[in-house]
């Protein structure tokens, strides 16, 4: 199979959030034009400079046609593509491809929601969409989805591997831990493991501290080719590589309850970025519940499969451990609002910039992010992303 070489051609070179947290009274456009705003203002660019559009929205149909127009842009390339929340890490591949071919010469990757403070909130747009979904065989028993999924997913894995609810309670605290080194999260409260495991049951074995949290927010960031980056203000980060895969959509279609997508995702990734897991120096996966975080070092290669638990147990994600994963607080404790994988791309971004104060990891230059979407770790996309110094 041929290939287009895209390694390290293509760059994000601005960045920005908006609302994250709680925005009463702003409509989801409204908190994605100012993430917009910002990032715009970080590339040193203007709207008028954007002719690309990636971007999507789980409840909204033709939801790039409203960004193009509320944005007043008219790009040369369009991607909507809509695969749950690892979609804003997903739209890299085509973007790259994009700029590559001079379809265009600066792609928006944007994002908003208002899920925490609309009226029409999380629990009614969940049933919303999926009420009456013929593919989808659990539907008729009304499963409390994402998380009753999430939870069989995860109960598999401790009766298979042994993982424990302490286990899956040390990411929950690792997250927090980072969050409080981080003036943006929305979640900064002090936390401990007796709080997480005695908290109140969501769908066994997860407590509310297990679940992701229900916040509104926006994330944009910007794309251009590598040479153009290096003229603009702030410092380019190279996307070394790339790749999603999608299995499945609904649990019960899942051959192994263990693994997910990532392992075909993780292991193209690497091998387009040229690049082994001893040279990562930071990671942010998508994590939507705790089992998240572990599935995703096992499948992206980080440890064994099977050995995710005892991986991230006493803190070893966590700020002084021996590997830092979601810096920000990750979706568990930073901001969640609905689909995440903006903001895991913006953390590592601001990681490989040396722009994250007390959480930033000293000597930065290269950072995996992976995206997870979809009501059992449906999707699955992964990007590698350095500074200068790596290509």
């Amino acid at each position: 199979m041929n290939h287009i070489v895209t390694r390290g051609k293509t760059a994000i070179v601005g960045i920005g959030t908006a609302g994250c947290g709680e925005a009463p009274g702003m409509s989801e456009l409204e908190l994605l034009g100012l993430a917009t705003k910002v990032a715009l203002e970080d590339a040193g660019l203007e709207i008028k400079d954007i002719d690309g559009l990636c971007t999507a929205n789980l409840n909204i149909a033709m939801w790039p046609l409203n960004v193009t127009e509320y944005l007043g842009i008219r790009p040369t390339f369009v991607e909507g593509t809509n695969i749950g929340g690892s979609s804003f890490i997903a739209h890299q591949k085509p973007a790259m491809l994009a700029l590559l071919s001079g379809q265009c010469s600066a792609v928006l990757v944007c994002y908003g929601s208002n899920q925490r403070t609309s009226k029409f909130g999380r629990k009614e747009r969940s049933k919303a969409r999926n009420s009456l979904d013929p593919s989808i065989f659990e539907d008729p028993y009304h499963p409390f989805d994402p998380p009753s999924s999430y939870a069989l997913i995860a109960a598999r894995h401790m009766h298979e591997y042994g993982t424990t609810r302490k286990q899956l309670a040390e990411v929950a605290l690792a997250a927090r831990k980072w969050a409080q080194l981080n003036p943006e999260a929305f979640c900064r409260e002090p936390l401990d493991l007796e709080t997480i495991l005695s908290a109140r049951m969501i769908s066994d074995p997860f407590t509310i501290y297990d679940c992701c949290q229900v916040t509104d927010g926006a994330g944009a960031y910007i794309m251009t080719l590598s040479e153009k980056a290096r003229d603009l203000k702030k410092k380019p980060i190279f996307i070394l590589s790339n790749e999603t895969a999608v299995w499945h959509r609904s649990v019960t279609n899942m051959k192994d309850l263990t693994v997910t997508p990532s392992k075909d995702s993780g292991q193209r990734a690497f091998r387009a970025a040229k690049i082994n897991h001893k040279e990562i120096d930071v990671v942010q996966v998508y994590d939507a519940f705790t089992i998240n975080t572990i599935l995703a070092l096992e499948d992206l290669g980080f440890c064994k499969k099977g050995e995710g638990g005892e991986f991230v147990d006493d803190g070893a994600i966590a700020p002084g451990g021996q590997l830092p994963v979601n810096t920000n607080g990750g979706g568990l404790s930073c901001v969640h609002p609905n689909m995440y994988g903006a903001f895991a791309t913006i953390e590592a971004v601001r990681q490989l910039r040396g722009e994250c104060s007390d959480r930033q990891i000293v000597n930065a230059k290269t950072a995996l992010i992976n995206g997870n979407g979809g009501t059992s770790a449906s999707s699955q996309s992964t990007s590698i992303l350095c500074t200068e110094e790596i290509l």
